[in-house]
């Protein structure tokens, strides 16, 4: 119990989706996938207990094996609806700061699979983050962001783009065509170059409620000029996921 002495508990009354089997570090990473919080429990984090497993959003609780520090890993979801329950309960359950560990296309040509993409901001595309947010983009919390563009620097920093499909049924409005629209040129640090579905519902969620949020994904879709995808492969993801939540954690232990 002494690594967790930095740890906030559960208060009395628990939350409505997420039920704490284990002490909340005041400092939380955030995957999407359930099993990306398991996978990353499992290599960053000492002895992980179960932080949650209701409603399937897995999540587990520990000392940091890089610094001895708590660290809370807490799965989201797909999309930024479950995004915005769970990190606006973990924030009145007592989490200060949290790092979106996830996944992205590529929209930059140039980003190859199992690359780091470091959002500095993103363009809300999506209804989540619009109606958190009036305003076209949102951004990261500052130091955060520095935090990771120091602790992984050869990862590309940019523009995110959030959206609600992942499959659209629309061709035109496909991620090959994201990158170069209106909606990703408008005022900002420039053009996406990686889309996803999260990052702008927690980037003003945490702006709203005063609690720093930064991002980093892994590419693990690329797209050619018609629209193709081509997936990376599992082993080459659960590799990059690690490398992605290393970086996470040491930006955490520099604040």
């Amino acid at each position: 119990m002494c690594a967790l002495q930095s740890a906030v508990s559960a208060p009395e009354h628990p939350s409505i989706h997420l039920r704490p089997t284990a002490e909340l570090a005041e400092r939380v990473l955030l995957p999407g996938d359930p099993g990306r919080a398991l996978a990353l429990a499992q290599v960053l984090i000492a002895e992980p207990k179960m932080f949650n497993h209701h409603r399937g959003l897995w999540g587990y609780s520990g000392p940091a094996n890089a610094d001895g520090r708590p660290l809370t890993i807490q799965a989201t979801g797909m999309g930024g609806p479950s995004a915005a329950i769970v990190l606006s309960e973990l924030i009145a359950l007592g989490a200060r700061r949290a790092i979106r560990v996830g996944t992205c296309g590529a929209l930059d040509p140039t980003l190859e699979l199992g690359e780091l993409v470091i959002a500095r901001e993103s363009i809300c595309r999506d209804g989540c983050s619009r109606a958190l947010a009036d305003t076209a983009r949102v951004s990261a919390d500052r130091d955060l962001c520095d935090a990771l563009i120091a602790a992984a620097p050869r990862a590309h920093v940019g523009t995110a783009v959030s959206v609600d499909l992942f499959y659209d049924p629309e061709p035109d409005r496909g991620p090959h065509r994201l990158g170069g629209d209106e909606g990703a040129r408008d005022s900002g640090d420039g053009p996406a170059i990686a889309i996803e579905m999260e990052s702008a519902t927690l980037f003003a969620l945490g702006a709203r409620a005063g609690v720093p949020v930064g991002c980093v994904l892994v590419v693990t879709d690329v797209f050619d000029t018609a629209g193709t995808r081509t997936r990376i492969d599992d082993h080459a993801l659960l590799d990059a996921a690690e490398r992605m939540g290393a970086t996470a954690v040491a930006a955490l232990a520099s604040r």
